[in-house]
């Protein structure tokens, strides 16, 4: 079985609860990296967003409108 099948197969087995401690575990992380390198502050906003909304195209379109 390869690696990405291997993991679909294990992410079915988690619940909404654990989805969201996974992405609280995130967030901190996240913090850590900002405390770590504060320089990452600097970066523009219009990148950031553009970043976010290319993350989110795939997964919304997928949650919201692939049936």
């Amino acid at each position: 079985m390869s690696f990405w099948k291997n993991m679909n197969e294990r992410i079915k087995t988690m619940t909404v609860i654990d989805i969201g401690l996974v992405k609280w575990a995130v967030f901190f992380a996240t913090i850590i990296i900002v405390k770590l390198f504060p320089q990452l502050l600097n970066i523009n906003f219009i990148v950031l967003l553009i970043l976010m909304i290319a993350c989110s195209v795939k997964p919304c379109y997928k949650l919201w409108i692939k049936r």
